[in-house]
């Protein structure tokens, strides 16, 4: 008998079984399909992205370029460094009402990085957590990635229903968690202080503890954005994750923040330790100058300038049949119907991508209340808006 013949079976060449239910991102898919397309010399018009319109603010540049001349490019502390937690807190406490203390605080690697810390820190294999949807597309998959199910919950039945109603149904006795996103990617929506309540003490009644996404905090045009672990009862049982990408225009900067109760906050900084050890240490120098200085006119600017192209978006779609209901409070995408169009959301956007050269995000990306619907971002110019609905409406007429 060949030594080929006797060895054992190579069982271990496979992956992970983490991953059998972890897809990889729709809107990374679509963002590297027209990355191909513009490669090839090819003109896009670009909704399908969630980047602010609006370069990093030269402050914070600066900041980073003198970290550089004074060499702090050492290690620093993995969870972040000192002067950078401390004007974390004194934000969280400001503007958002949290009464954190700095123990309560880590790092990330975005807030990307921050949610993941969160789950790995809060669930064991099995335990599910209610996840609102249209949800931002990774969130389901950071979720499973750290051993957990994600147990989709249609946000137009809370609506209809009442939060009792739309989550009790989905209640089990491995629920452990709800996700909250406000202001909401991909809809735009901003919960109002009473349906945050209404969660707040669904939560506390079962037990649960609230995962709460506010990377858009600072883009609410219409109503007030609120933390959910300000309410009563909840800053015990309230993971806040952060991020400076949206705010500040510093998406690929890679930073944010978590804010934490224990025993959360420590599996969330060993989470990060274990990681990336940590954020670059130039990066935060940065990023306390941003959370620092940034005075608050620099997002009232800004959130009128959204409010421009949500507007012309909005009234361009409407032209087209493509009606975007409710109008978005927050954030900077729209959600339309596009149901007449034909098709599933992806066949449509498949086609608007290939006939039109428009890039959006399908519905179904977003979880179980997406089909039908299509994310297009506002973050742009008012010329690539006008541009981009120009090239749909010549699409639709030769239909």
């Amino acid at each position: 008998m060949s030594a080929s013949a006797s060895a054992p079976p190579m069982t271990n060449l496979r992956l992970s079984a983490r991953f059998a239910d972890v897809g990889f991102s729709e809107i990374v898919r679509i963002r590297n399909r027209v990355m191909e397309l513009k490669a090839a010399g090819e003109t896009v018009h670009q909704f399908e992205g969630g980047e602010p319109f609006f370069e990093t603010p030269e402050p914070i540049k600066a900041a980073m370029r003198q970290a550089l001349v004074e060499n702090k490019t050492r290690y620093a502390p993995s969870s972040g460094i000192p002067p950078l937690i401390e004007v974390i807190v004194e934000k969280v406490r400001r503007k958002n009402g949290i009464p954190a203390e700095p123990s309560q605080i880590v790092v990330a690697v975005g807030g990307m990085q921050g949610l993941y810390g969160a789950f790995n820190a809060l669930l064991d294999p099995g335990d599910e957590v209610l996840l609102l949807s249209p949800y931002w597309t990774p969130t389901r998959d950071l979720i499973h990635m750290t051993g957990g199910r994600a147990i989709c919950v249609e946000t137009t039945r809370m609506l209809a229903e009442g939060v009792d109603a739309a989550l009790g149904v989905r209640l089990t006795p491995r629920t452990r968690a709800i996700l909250v996103n406000t202001p909401n990617n991909p809809t735009g929506r901003v919960l109002t202080r009473a349906e945050l309540e209404a969660i707040a003490a669904f939560a506390r009644r079962h037990d649960l503890v609230v995962v709460s996404d506010e990377a858009y905090e600072d883009l609410v045009y219409d109503g007030e954005h609120v933390s959910i672990a300000t309410l009563p009862g909840m800053a015990g049982r309230t993971i806040s994750v952060y991020t400076l990408s949206k705010s500040y225009g510093m998406t690929g900067w890679r930073i944010g923040y978590a804010v934490a109760p224990e025993p959360f906050i420590t599996g969330i900084k060993t989470s990060v330790l274990y990681s990336t050890n940590g954020v670059s240490t130039p990066t935060q120098w940065a990023a306390l100058v941003a959370l620092r200085d940034t005075p608050e006119s620099f997002f009232a600017e800004q959130r009128a300038a959204y409010r421009q192209r949500r507007d012309r978006l909005i009234a361009g779609l409407a032209e087209l049949g493509l009606p975007v209901k409710p109008v978005p409070d927050g954030a900077f995408y729209v959600f339309p119907d596009v149901s007449r169009l034909g098709g599933t959301s992806t066949e449509i956007a498949l086609r608007l991508l290939t006939e039109a050269r428009v890039a959006t995000v399908p519905g179904t990306a977003f979880g179980c209340s997406g089909e039908g619907h299509l994310r297009l971002s506002y973050a742009l110019s008012l010329e690539a808006i006008e541009r981009g609905l120009e090239a749909l409406r010549h699409y639709l007429a030769a239909r």
